[in-house]
């Protein structure tokens, strides 16, 4: 699953898409056009849901991009960050109906929130992504208020390499991202503004 371009529908939505063509098959052969209708609005509907387009990354080295499609809703400085004690907090509501992957915000190396932490950090069992970048930057992605429990699924592992913009979650039922930044970061958003994932620009590093 890892990385595999699909430039329409999530991988994970294919099986639900081929049981409602399913359903409406047998549907036909059993009604015939009416009872195509139910099974065809509900394909069209999880497609909607599970759409996953392909996005043009812009060039921007230093640049931070948006994981999801959604509306930014705070934008603030907290004394509270998983990795660094004081971040900018960037958070945005995802939109119901936007891209169903979550895509890396910069590129570098995943590093593992469980083990690559100060022992003093690990009791607040975090959960996320941890992106380091070359610059030895951390950048931070995690993901609240999941629908019916369902939290995102990483499509990467601890370790690995990831590229700014890179698909690395199905984002599932989550209804909220969180980004976290360095201090030293310009944030280029504002409260209010939407933003769509691996497109448009968050905030900037600071050049070493």
């Amino acid at each position: 699953m890892k990385g595999r371009r699909n430039d329409y529908v999530a991988h994970e939505g294919i099986p639900f898409l081929l049981s409602c063509l399913a359903l409406a098959a047998v549907g036909w052969r059993l009604g015939g056009l009416p009872w195509i209708v139910p099974p065809a609005l509900l394909f069209v509907l999880l497609a909607t849901v599970f759409r996953d387009p392909d996005r043009v990354i812009p060039a921007a080295p230093l640049g931070v991009v948006s994981p999801v499609d959604g509306i930014v809703t705070e934008i603030g400085v907290s004394d509270c960050g998983v990795v660094d004690g004081e971040v900018h907090r960037i958070l945005i509501a995802i939109s119901a109906f936007g891209s169903y992957s979550a895509r890396s915000p910069v590129e570098g190396k995943i590093m593992d929130l469980h083990c690559d932490l100060p022992q003093h950090a690990r009791s607040a069992e975090p959960r996320g992504l941890w992106v380091r970048t070359d610059e030895n930057e951390d950048v931070v992605l995690q993901f609240h208020g999941y629908r019916c429990g369902m939290a995102p699924r990483a499509l990467q592992r601890f370790g690995e390499r990831i590229g700014q913009g890179q698909r690395c979650a199905w984002l599932r039922l989550a209804r909220v991202a969180e980004v976290q930044l360095p201090l030293p970061a310009r944030v280029l958003v504002q409260a209010g503004q939407r933003v769509r994932a691996g497109t448009d620009l968050l905030a900037k590093l600071p050049h070493h």
